[in-house]
């Protein structure tokens, strides 16, 4: 596991120890290179079909700002963490629906870290849907880069048949 903070190494090695798991950590210009290994066990890789048809959960992610909580700086650097982590998500989302401010993440003036991980998602099966209404507003209809442009029925509809929503 590779890490670029402190606590993201905590947290790692702290999961791991409490699973019964050996680990060793070696740190290299900011960068934290973590071994586990799960002693009398031999580790597995899956298979490139098994991880290509990963399914995907019955769970819709909402997101309607281009930051998560009361602290703006912090909350840009969270949500970005949070959309990157969906990509190791099992399951992952059947879908994320960007709403307000959010929809800015699918266009091209995006955080190119925020709009890679949203390709990568859809490429894996994850359905985004763009409120239009929102990127109208914000005049990026012809900005959008990944995801569908969707009015408010398809998003009530996409948020009502999802057996669970994380709202960011």
């Amino acid at each position: 596991m590779i890490v670029d903070n402190r606590a993201s190494k905590e947290n790692v090695k702290k999961f791991a120890e409490k699973m019964g798991c050996s680990v060793s950590i070696e740190e290299r210009e900011g960068v934290f290179y973590i071994k586990i290994v799960k002693e009398g066990e031999s580790l597995k890789q899956p298979s490139p079909a098994v991880e290509e048809n990963r399914k995907r959960g019955d769970y819709a992610v909402l997101i309607a700002s281009t930051y998560v909580g009361e602290d703006r700086e912090l909350g840009e650097i969270l949500i970005k963490g949070f959309i990157k982590t969906f990509l190791n998500a099992e399951p992952l989302p059947s879908k994320i629906v960007l709403i307000n401010t959010a929809v800015k993440f699918a266009c091209r003036s995006a955080d190119s870290e925020i709009l890679q991980s949203l390709k990568e998602l859809a490429d894996k099966g994850v359905e985004i849907i763009c409120c239009g209404t929102c990127l109208g507003y914000f005049n990026l209809l012809d900005d959008l880069e990944v995801g569908t442009v969707s009015n408010a029925y398809d998003v009530v509809q996409s948020l009502s048949s999802s057996k669970n929503i994380i709202r960011l």
